[in-house]
């Protein structure tokens, strides 16, 4: 009778066994991308492809490297502030996206120290060349040149801390997807931080296509529920610092 029940016992866990491995894996459900709409009447310094009702600007060529690492700089962006105001702890992962000459780049490399790393991320070989060559010129290792696409920054998938875009988002040609992948590449309580010209401020003396509201920049992450409004810092002389974490997932 012990034989019996228990071979009965083995029959059921292999037929369940079988039942679990045939159950369908359930999708992972497809984001609503919003559309990008084209017009021929757009700003000069705009490509002419609106996101959201937004002008994506042109791309600020590597030929003016030089204006990132002017010395006015300092003046008009405080970066110092800036870099305080990311409360980036040694160990860390951060990816510098559009790291043009790698400016933030290398005032970030120190703060993560030799247990972590910095991913400078750019579009233009010649910007990664730059940040290359001053890495071998200050002796620093922890900094990792990435070659990305206009749909994606070839960062390693849930594996960074924060992702830092200085003046750059606005720029993204195809910015829902350079998003997804921005979202993808981030840990769970990872940051995803924008750093862009305030629109809200006619005092900002930056064309209208390189400037952005806080609240497009809200706007755009909408697609994006993981990704929660962690704060906004205001502080700097011409930009705002817009936070987004993204939360852990469901149990």
């Amino acid at each position: 009778m012990r034989r019996v029940l228990a071979v009965g016992v083995v029959v059921a866990l292999a037929c369940g066994a079988a039942a679990r491995a045939e159950d369908p894996v359930k999708p992972t459900p497809k984001r609503e991308k919003p559309k990008y709409e084209y017009r021929e009447e757009h700003d000069k310094d705009g490509i002419g492809k609106f996101y959201m009702g937004r002008e994506i600007a042109h791309v600020m060529g590597y030929g003016a490297a030089g204006w990132l690492e002017r010395k006015e700089r300092i003046k008009e962006e405080d970066p110092e502030k800036l870099i305080k105001a990311l409360e980036i702890k040694e160990g860390m992962v951060v990816a510098d996206v559009g790291a043009g000459s790698g400016y933030h780049t290398f005032m970030i490399a120190p703060l993560v120290g030799e247990k972590g790393k910095v991913i400078a991320s750019d579009i233009q070989q010649e910007m990664l060349d730059l940040v290359t060559a001053k890495a071998k010129k200050q002796k620093v290792t922890n900094v990792e040149t990435v070659k990305g696409t206009v749909t994606d920054p070839k960062l390693p998938a849930g594996k960074v801390d924060l992702i830092l875009m200085v003046d750059v988002y606005h720029e993204f040609e195809h910015p829902f997807e350079m998003a997804e992948k921005l979202v993808e590449a981030l840990k769970p309580g990872g940051r995803l931080v924008f750093v862009e010209f305030r629109l809200e401020d006619d005092k900002v003396a930056i064309k209208l296509v390189h400037k952005m509201s806080e609240r497009q920049v809200l706007k755009e992450v909408t697609p994006f529920p993981e990704m929660g409004h962690t704060k906004t810092v205001g502080t700097l002389p011409w930009q705002h610092v817009v936070i987004f974490t993204k939360k852990e997932p469901k149990k």
